[in-house]
């Protein structure tokens, strides 16, 4: 026993791999964060389901008693879904770091010659290629109920561009959830109380001019709500365009969207490093 302590201490003080060393130990936890995917394929039910089934049952269920006048319903709402699947990356992470910190895998790393830093950042890639399957399936199924990307090749990568860049803001926060949450049933209570509401009072699934006025301006302010607007604008869907008075974020959501991520990373990254650094440190 005090010869295994001593050996992962000596192994602990080790000089922490740079540079392309660290490149190859990001990647080797990216797969093997994948690999559990591949061998607990419910896993990924949050990203594949569950968006198909919200796709289908707004469309063809509660679509009817939606009214968007002079719009088509199924592909003005496709971008509220894939919105809503980009911020539940945080709910990804938070449980995947919290299951491995309290199963004690993050310790098992830590007493390696491996930098801190790469435990987050590949939990973070995989959690991002995670909700990437969400969002191409999601696109597929689009397909099949007339949506369509109608501003051509480069304003459709744009859209996609500023999902990833607000689901990596959101990654922080799951990283923040994980870390300072005792328990996976902890993360999913906070996480299905918070960020399932915010995605719902916003404009993803609904018209925000037919809210009371208290709550349209917290849902036009939401920004879920900027960059459902801007995923609308950049693929053209029919009937994004907003009224003359609505507020700055849905009249520049691509330039909100951007403001949106970096200041929820600015603000929730110091102290998810701090809570992560506090639950690994001994």
């Amino acid at each position: 026993m005090s010869a295994v302590t001593q050996t992962a201490v000596l192994d602990r003080t080790a000089p922490r791999p740079t540079g392309a060393g660290q490149v190859r130990q990001i990647l080797t936890l990216v797969r093997r964060n994948l690999t559990h995917i591949k061998r607990q394929p419910e896993m990924l039910t949050d990203v594949t389901i569950q968006p198909v089934m919200f796709v289908l049952l707004f469309a063809y269920v509660f679509g009817g008693s939606i009214n968007v006048p002079g719009v088509d319903y199924k592909p003005w709402l496709l971008p509220g879904i894939m919105a809503q699947t980009i911020a539940f990356s945080a709910f990804i992470v938070a449980i995947g770091l919290n299951t491995d910190i309290g199963k004690g895998m993050v310790d098992r790393l830590r007493s390696l010659p491996i930098r801190r830093s790469s435990i987050l950042v590949s939990r973070s890639i995989a959690a991002l290629i995670h909700s990437s399957i969400g969002v191409a399936v999601m696109s597929v199924t689009g397909l099949f109920i007339g949506w369509r990307v109608g501003e051509g090749v480069l304003r459709g990568l744009l859209g996609y561009g500023l999902l990833l860049l607000f689901g990596f803001a959101m990654i922080w926060v799951g990283i923040l959830v994980g870390s300072a949450m005792r328990s996976v049933e902890a993360v999913n209570g906070l996480m299905f109380t918070t960020i399932f509401p915010i995605t719902f009072l916003s404009n993803a699934f609904a018209r925000t001019d037919v809210m009371p006025s208290w709550l349209r301006t917290m849902a036009e302010w939401n920004p879920i709500s900027a960059l459902t607007q801007a995923l609308r604008d950049n693929w053209g869907v029919a009937g994004a365009a907003v009224r003359a008075d609505a507020p700055w974020p849905l009249q520049n959501p691509e330039l909100a969207t951007i403001i949106w991520s970096l200041a929820i990373t600015a603000l929730i990254a110091p102290l998810a490093l701090r809570a992560f650094n506090n639950r690994t440190t001994d």
